[in-house]
């Protein structure tokens, strides 16, 4: 590009500046008149949420935001069952989206007056819902009472069958090449639709293939210009009609059936309109984050990662992602002999309720001024390594007991202790000190759902849902105790259901990570981190998965019929033609949903965010161990500072990782692209004074 041509295209750059700028100007005026119209429609007598939602093209949840007059009467009144808070449409993962450890004691070296854990313990028996949005509650007597069981014929078992491996290839879809097992090919896509895949794939590999991983591309995408959202062109991609092909419906054992709609990392499942083959599309993001990497060293990860994993599971298959294969890989680590022979039972339906509804996942929490000093002087990342993995060494088995105000104040300090200690997820009122200067501890329920922010303004009380970890920081943070009233609770046995499923992974986590670092061929280098990143996905998705959310129905309904849009929807998209719509429609009978584990690790992961010790350092790390006003933000099992720390790293799950440092004056990010943006500048940095450093 030439001088000209570069001043040309800046110019035509501009234009487009111009354009989206003038465009959302457009659209918040149009949103404004839409919130304008719902209010005022919310003024008659007969209105519905309901009727409203559809014809707005907003969900019901939307619509009772703009008027909270129009709150159907089950959300502000206690109900029998809980129903799950949010929709279950999660990115995933998360964050994501790791973790559930005995929470650590105060540092020794403290000047702040601590007294035991039971001290500030006041129980209470009745209820007093704060804030925005309330949790559910067990309901008093016999009806709660019956939630305290597992589901009847409903267990987690050793399977008693091999998993088939599929035949797998790695399509670039923006350069054409495939590669097959040690064959590389370059194909001609066409638009890159699904039948120009499907037609190309077949052609050049007659035999066929089960699975299709995408490593570049993104062919899903390629009219997203087309439609209102992103949502809406990954569904016409996927159901746009292939000749000779159907959506597949499920075979044997393998009960996965239907596309799986999601903005970034989508599943299409098809099969022959005779039966005779079946395959699936879908994206190598779901193992892993790639960076121009070619599909063959794509391939080789994926080889590196069963080869690591074959040492450990004689048995071991890849799946098509990694939270099928973390809990298939689990089911095998469970014992043949001993309590748990027959199984982990399932709890049920409304304690898996319940725990939805009230068990978080990571902390994501953005600080802005004046929590913090604008401009910054500098922005400090710390990653938690392999995080998750540090906190699956003890979870909740057995059957769960209610544990009441009264029952807990009826007990001596060394049984209130050990509950505190223990494996359980309580039902807490929640006062911050007066004299608080610190980051929040507790998550409180937020605005929307699904959402939860941390409080930490002195004085502020309110009731919320938390596990024992988080719990016992807030009583014996290094600071000052904070004042914890139990309401209520859950309690289970202490036990070890995952312990050996991640031991083995952590395993096997190491020994690639170490092959990355030691190899000298920089091509298997690179795969072998892309392996080891896809074992961090394998436990983080399979813990996830554990959660087991509510089932979610999709579907579609003319625009002329909009009054037959279920009143429980939340609209997706619509069009001049049809609306599409999705609700939840409960649980399933899924033999390994474990909640209650999902639930303790996360409350195990945000703890150590806040405090951990290293033993053999004798040093504490966490944001409680920086100084106030130093914390910029929270994201999963990653904290981002003012000030750098001199925290251990020896290369262990759940050490605090130097990922970025970027020096200032910086404005301080008021969103999260803000703060993604500096991230990413923060790890570019360092990288460079770490190469310099090493070239010196």
């Amino acid at each position: 590009m030439d001088a000209q041509s570069y001043n040309a295209a800046l110019t035509e750059l501009r234009t487009v500046r111009d354009e989206i700028k003038s465009a959302r100007a457009a659209l918040a005026k149009l949103e404004s008149n839409r919130d304008r119209r719902v209010t005022q429609l919310a003024s008659h007598e007969k209105a519905k949420a309901e009727r409203i939602a559809p014809a707005a093209g907003l969900s019901v949840s939307d619509v009772v935001a703009l008027a909270p007059a129009l709150a159907p009467a089950g959300l502000v009144s206690e109900q029998p069952r809980p129903a799950p808070s949010g929709t279950g449409r999660d990115p995933a993962p998360p964050a994501v989206p790791e973790q559930a450890q005995q929470p650590p004691a105060p540092p020794a070296k403290t000047a702040a007056p601590q007294p035991s854990a039971p001290a500030a313990v006041v129980p209470v028996a009745e209820l007093a819902p704060q804030g925005p949005r309330s949790l559910p509650s067990v309901p008093e007597g016999s009806t709660g009472d019956a939630w305290f069981t597992h589901t009847r014929g409903l267990a987690s078992q050793r399977p008693n069958f091999t998993q088939q491996a599929r035949s797998t290839v790695f399509l670039d879809t923006s350069t054409g090449i495939l590669v097959h097992r040690n064959q590389t090919h370059h194909l001609d896509l066409g638009a890159a639709s699904a039948a120009d895949i499907l037609t190309a794939v077949f052609h050049t590999i007659p035999e066929g293939v089960e699975r299709i991983y995408i490593t570049a591309g993104d062919p899903w995408h390629l009219d997203a210009d087309r439609y209102p959202y992103l949502r809406d062109a990954v569904t016409a991609w996927l159901n746009a009609p292939i000749p000779g092909w159907r959506t597949d419906t499920g075979r044997g054992r393998d009960r996965m059936a239907g596309h799986f709609v999601h903005a970034r990392s989508p599943v299409g499942r098809y099969q022959r309109e005779d039966g005779s083959q079946h395959v699936e599309i879908r994206s190598v993001r779901e193992w892993f984050d790639i960076d121009g990497d070619e599909p063959a060293t794509v391939r080789d990860a994926f080889v590196l990662l069963w080869q690591g994993l074959r040492r450990h599971w004689n048995d071991a298959v890849l799946m098509g992602s990694p939270s099928q294969t973390g809990r298939d890989l689990w089911t095998r680590t469970i014992p043949q002999r001993g309590q748990y022979a027959e199984g982990f039972p399932v709890l049920s339906e409304e304690l898996r309720g319940l725990l939805h509804a009230t068990a978080g996942q990571g902390r994501n929490e953005l600080i802005t001024p004046p929590g913090v000093p604008d401009p910054l002087p500098r922005l400090v990342e710390y990653d938690r390594t392999f995080a998750y993995a540090k906190h699956t060494w003890k979870s909740p088995v057995g059957a769960p007991r209610r544990i009441t105000a009264a029952a807990f104040a009826a007990w001596s300090e060394k049984e209130q202790t050990r509950a505190l200690y223990g494996c359980g997820h309580w039902q807490v009122r929640v006062t911050v000190p007066d004299t608080w200067n610190h980051v929040g501890i507790l998550p409180a329920p937020a605005p929307g759902d699904r959402a939860w922010h941390y409080p930490a303004a002195p004085g502020t009380t309110f009731t919320t849902w938390a596990g024992g970890p988080e719990i016992h920081t807030a009583l014996t943070n290094p600071t000052t105790p904070w004042k914890i009233e139990i309401l209520d609770g859950i309690l289970w046995e202490d036990g070890k259901p995952l312990d050996d499923w991640a031991k083995k992974l952590k395993e096997t986590w190491t020994n690639l990570a170490a092959q990355a670092h030691f190899q000298g061929d920089a091509g298997q280098a690179r795969a072998a981190h892309l392996a080891s990143r896809a074992v961090r996905s394998i436990l983080l998705y399979g813990i996830g998965s554990f959660a087991q959310r509510p089932r979610m129905v999709t579907g579609t309904t003319p625009r002329t019929l909009e009054r037959d849009v279920p009143p429980d929807a939340e609209i997706i998209g619509f069009d001049d033609e049809q609306i599409t719509w999705q609700k939840p429609t409960g649980f399933s009978r899924d033999p390994n949903a474990h909640p209650e584990w999902a639930a303790a690790i996360w409350s195990g992961a945000r703890a150590a965010l806040l405090t951990q010790r290293h033993r053999d350092d004798d040093i504490y790390a966490g944001a409680l161990h920086t100084p106030p006003g130093t914390v910029v933000a929270f994201r999963t099992d990653a904290l981002y500072l003012t000030q750098p720390q001199n925290w251990p790293h020896h290369h262990q799950p759940g050490d605090y990782l130097l990922r970025g440092h970027l020096d200032g004056p910086l404005t301080a990010p008021a969103t999260e692209g803000e703060l993604l943006t500096l991230r990413d500048r923060g790890r570019t940095a360092l990288t460079a004074l770490t190469s310099a450093g090493q070239e010196t």
